[in-house]
């Protein structure tokens, strides 16, 4: 018999090439490490000033009025008041009974939807309303209103 040569297959190379991969990838780092910096600095605003909305209370349910002084103390008002000008000191709260009364006038029925407004003083400071809006928000209580100076 006579016997035939065999045929020999060249090994196939079954790897991937991942040198253009890693260039890519090199590339979008370096993209992403000089973006992050202008991302993390944000930017300056100017905040509009505008008139202020004088809304309508007549037809509901009078508002929560909760007030925060220069001194950072908390003022809640009554039902019957629709907000208060002059504020005594004596009547100052804690931050948590400002957040158990909201609760507990929203409770009640027929005040389900009345409306929650905050007039923080500008010289308060932010961390004093942040801390207020924080509990109410905790509570499920997202929907306040600020209240503003008409600047004319």
């Amino acid at each position: 018999m006579i016997a035939l040569p065999k045929r020999s297959r060249p090994n196939i190379n079954a790897d991937i090439n991942i040198v253009p991969y890693i260039d890519v990838m090199l590339v979008l780092l370096v993209i992403f490490m000089m973006t992050t910096p202008i991302i993390e600095q944000g930017m300056e605003v100017d905040l509009p000033v505008g008139p202020a909305t004088m809304l309508d209370y007549s037809d509901g349910p009078q508002p929560t009025v909760i007030t925060v002084d220069g001194n950072n103390n908390y003022y809640i008002n009554s039902f019957e008041d629709t907000g208060v000008e002059e504020i005594d000191v004596s009547d100052a709260v804690s931050l948590e009974y400002v957040v158990n009364m909201v609760i507990g006038r929203l409770s009640v029925e027929g005040f389900r939807d009345m409306a929650i407004v905050l007039k923080g003083d500008k010289s308060a400071d932010y961390g004093t309303l942040f801390r207020l809006m924080s509990e109410l928000k905790s509570k499920g209580i997202d929907k306040v209103s600020f209240s503003s100076k008409n600047p004319n």
